[in-house]
């Protein structure tokens, strides 16, 4: 299962990142995003009844989507999450007990990290991908100074990624890239509007798998 859920993130190359204040149009976004072609879906624990929703989704999702946490910060959530129906654990931060937890259920962790220190450390604590947060502050060419000495270590940026620069970050040696804000049009949840959605991933998609 572990392996299965990497590979799909891999090569959808993309983890849509729910962070929304209604869970019910949290909901209506994941259903847009997995239409246009996004297979990773993350729920963020700022999200409300995060656990709830997401074993909600795990009970009725489709069999090639993969669900995940985002937003833990200790064992005990990412546990919660885990029984909940996650099947990878994202968090902006590295924490040794975290990691443990989602090993001993074999369940795909993505600590945070920014310095390469920080990088080699979670990588070695067991980490399957390494977040790089955030991001936006470096952009794609600190993926491309990181790989030279560390060229094992699989990353992924997260904050500061749009449908625009995604691309760019997986070219410079990201495995696949963290998206919320950029997916998540406002204005088009605000009002209903989903196939605006779907066509932002769609199009993050198509940007993503013709590299």
């Amino acid at each position: 299962m572990r392996e299965k859920v990497l590979s799909v993130i891999k090569e959808t190359k993309a983890i849509a990142v729910i962070r929304m204040n209604d869970s019910e149009k949290a909901l209506k976004a994941i259903e847009a995003i997995m239409k246009g072609g996004i297979k990773a879906i993350e729920i963020t624990m700022t999200v409300p009844y995060a656990i709830e929703l997401i074993k909600e989704i795990a009970k009725n999702k489709p069999e090639d989507i993969v669900l995940g946490a985002g937003t833990v910060l200790d064992s005990e959530t990412a546990r919660s999450s885990i029984l909940a129906g996650a099947e990878f654990v994202v968090s902006p931060v590295t924490n040794s007990e975290m990691i443990k937890i989602c090993k001993r259920y074999s369940v795909v962790v993505i600590p945070g990290a920014f310095t390469p220190t920080e990088i080699l450390n979670a990588w070695e604590m067991g980490a399957d991908v390494v977040k790089i947060f955030p991001s936006g502050v470096v952009g794609p060419k600190y993926f491309k100074d990181i790989k030279g000495p560390l060229p094992q270590v699989e990353i992924m940026p997260t904050g500061g990624v749009s449908i625009e620069n995604a691309a760019e970050f997986i070219k410079n040696g990201a495995c696949c890239v963290g998206i919320g804000s950029a997916l998540l049009d406002k204005k088009a949840i605000a009002e209903g509007k989903w196939e605006i959605i779907t066509d932002k991933a769609k199009k993050l998609f198509n940007n993503l798998n013709n590299i």
